[in-house]
């Protein structure tokens, strides 16, 4: 019995509010109370209500609330409630970020977060299991393509639940950018059917007015063999890169290179011999597009460490060996210059390929997807794991539908202007599925595998291991509150269910690649989750924000090659040319390079959400300090980058999104 003051606050978005009436319930551990109080949430609103209980509640739990179907039904976002009153301690906070719509009813808990075995009296044990029996029905598994990892079902956007979909301020920029960009294609492109490149400077018509400066850096210098391996270590793709541990089997050298043979050897006993080996493409089928057959091939390219941490390609097989035929041809910066250039070229087209379907497509986008459906799946709002990992999901199954209707589809971008489209695409997506092991996921692990963690001019080495270091104290201290040992992780049974529904599920037995199947330590746990978060910010961003800098410049990163691969080095500019994208065809990759590479205006950056789903002091405290060690992180990138004559931005935690969102 007593007074309670009751806040009920609307999303600020234009079409956060309803005219629909909402009413309200109390519920505590002694019994619920109808308010009997029925009001408009109004946009961008506060609503404060006073109101006597005449009944006892006791300790306050949840607050009900059921939004009425007006004649003019509209949706209502709730970004939270606040009651003050007996039963509570000061004013208690309930989360919420949500979408209520048609007659729905919603539970909301305070923002305490409590694990299962915690709720002692099972106080909470109907409404998580009534969650999550909500949230399954709504969050199922699909399927896209056999052999890939899961993605949520539905076939578009307006089949998934209005929580993942964007929010007006998103959908309005990215709908009226891709309309600008598609009518600027149009209009410029029509042009481009008529034009033919007669030398690759005419490539300089498509560049971008307004290009990043090092969009124009390499511009001027893609032709340079130091540029072409500092991409491997900084550039769109720093995943492929490792440190050679012995001459790779597919590496046949003929008796008269013995020279070469001696120099490698000696290189690989200094440890200063590296390998990108494209051997994932070897065998895939190359596109058709508009009658013309495209071509892919598998190169292996032999780089060395410099002293001055330069690394300088040594050889290129653009083909792998095959059985009763003559050793491939080896290309070699000796070689006459147009013929080390097609070869090079060659290698970045191949590149292009693997840097967007495995490493940005697969490893960014797909995974994060696995993680956010099998969470929702898995975990109530009540537990502390879902309200870590909440706001590292906001856009990702939206963007990544969109991406499966229009760039990975039939007659998607893909299959129009990509050497890999029409089925080579997915064929190296389920190639590399089976390459997706948990040690690749975790920093620390995957650099040591590429024997890179000791190389200083690998700026996304160094930043990637110091930004999951700060990712994983942020994931240890919040744990820590609610896990005090490893019992507390083991006998979770919510945490289990949620680990098998990733590996088993989503990953489709990822405990064949050594993801877990369950969760036995604090350390186990801690190491997984951070996995988690740094997948769906660091790992996404070091992929995705080079696009528009490495290949705005369409000779640097061609997305189909209309030639094979040379049999010879009598190589002249036409062949190049003869070889290269079309200016159709680049221009139509440069559109979409522009705009998914283009930085975010409703952007959120690592750890600036502004939704609270822990309440109490001690999470917010542990969530300040994430905040300020990313602060400190990105200064030190800012005053390492003005020293630098290639400045390395993607894994500064001022631009690394806090989830994937394009």
């Amino acid at each position: 019995m007593g007074k309670y003051m009751i806040r009920v606050v609307t999303g600020d978005s234009l079409l956060a509010g309803s005219s629909n009436l909402v009413q309200l319930w109390l519920v505590g551990e002694h019994g619920e109370a109808d308010l009997g109080k029925q009001f408009r949430p109004l946009r961008r609103g506060t609503t404060e209500l006073e109101i006597d209980v005449p009944v006892h509640l006791g300790r306050l739990l949840l607050v009900k609330m059921h939004k009425h179907r007006g004649l003019l039904d509209s949706d209502w976002f709730c970004k939270w409630v606040t009651v003050q009153g007996p039963g509570t301690q000061g004013e208690a906070f309930f989360p919420c970020y949500s979408w209520v719509q048609n007659n729905e009813t919603i539970c909301l808990s305070e923002g305490t977060a409590l694990k299962v075995n915690d709720d002692t009296q099972s106080l909470f044990k109907k409404y998580r299991e009534q969650e999550m029996e909500d949230r399954r029905k709504v969050y199922r598994w699909g399927s896209w393509k056999e052999g890939l990892i899961l993605p949520v079902a539905g076939s578009t956007q307006w089949d998934l639940p209005r929580n993942q979909r964007f929010m007006e301020d998103k959908d309005l920029d990215f709908s009226l950018s891709l309309a600008k960009v598609l009518k600027e294609f149009a209009i410029k492109g029509t042009l481009d059917f008529i034009s033919c490149v007669q030398k690759l400077e005419d490539y300089q018509k498509i560049f971008p007015h307004g290009a990043t400066a090092l969009a124009g850096r390499v511009r001027d210098s893609w032709k340079d063999d130091a540029l072409f391996g500092y991409q491997f270590l900084n550039g769109a793709n720093p995943m492929l890169l490792r440190r050679s541990k012995s001459l790779p089997a597919r590496l046949v050298l003929p008796p008269e290179m013995q020279d070469l043979q001696t120099q490698l050897e000696k290189e690989l006993q200094a440890g200063s011999l590296f390998e990108a080996d494209f051997s994932l493409l070897d065998g895939v089928k190359p596109n058709i597009i508009i009658f013309k057959q495209q071509y892919v091939t598998a190169p292996l390219v032999m780089l060395k460490m410099e002293p001055d941490g330069r690394l300088l390609p040594m050889l290129i097989q653009l083909q792998p060996p095959r059985h009763g035929c003559s050793p491939p041809l080896l290309f070699l910066p000796s070689d006459p210059p147009m013929a080390w250039l097609l070869a090079k070229i060659w290698v970045r087209s191949s590149d292009f390929q693997l840097h967007q379907l495995q490493s940005h497509l697969l490893r960014g986008h797909l995974m994060a997807e696995v993680i956010s459906v099998a969470t929702m799946r898995s975990l109530p709002s009540l537990h502390p794991v879902y309200k870590l990992l909440i706001p590292h999901f906001r856009y990702t199954m939206e963007i990544n539908i969109l991406a499966r209707n229009n760039l990975v589809s039939e007659w998607g971008i893909f299959d129009l202007v990509v050497s890999t489209g029409s089925g080579g695409h997915v064929d190296i997506l389920q190639r590399a599925t089976a390459c997706l092991t948990y040690r690749s996921f975790c920093p620390p692990d995957d650099l040591a595998d590429r024997g890179l963690l000791d190389v200083k001019s690998s700026l996304y080495a160094q930043d990637a291991l110091r930004l999951w270091e700060i990712i994983h104290r942020y994931v240890e201290r919040m744990l820590e509150i609610f896990y005090k040992s490893d019992s507390d992780v083991k006998d979770d049974p919510e945490l289990q269910v949620w680990c098998r529904e990733i590996t088993e599920i989503g990953l489709l037995g990822g405990q064949d690649r050594g993801f877990p199947l369950s969760l036995e330590t604090r350390a186990q746990l801690c190491r997984f989750v951070a996995m988690c978060v740094f997948t769906c910010t660091g790992q996404h961003a070091s992929t995705h924000l080079g696009q528009l800098d490495w290949y705005a410049w369409i000779p640097n990163g061609p997305c189909t090659m209309r030639k094979p691969p040379p049999t010879s080095k009598d190589v002249t500019e036409k062949d190049i040319l003869d070889a290269m994208p079309t200016l159709q065809q680049a221009r139509m990759q440069m559109t979409f390079t522009k705009f998914l590479g283009r930085r975010q205006p409703a952007m959120v950056a690592l750890g600036q959400h502004n939704e609270e789903y822990f309440s109490g002091p001690e999470p917010r405290a542990v969530l300040k300090q994430f905040q300020e060690e990313l602060a400190i992180m990105d200064k030190e990138i800012e005053v390492r980058n003005a020293s630098l004559d290639l400045p390395y931005e993607y894994l500064r935690p001022s631009v690394v999104e806090n989830s994937v969102t394009i």
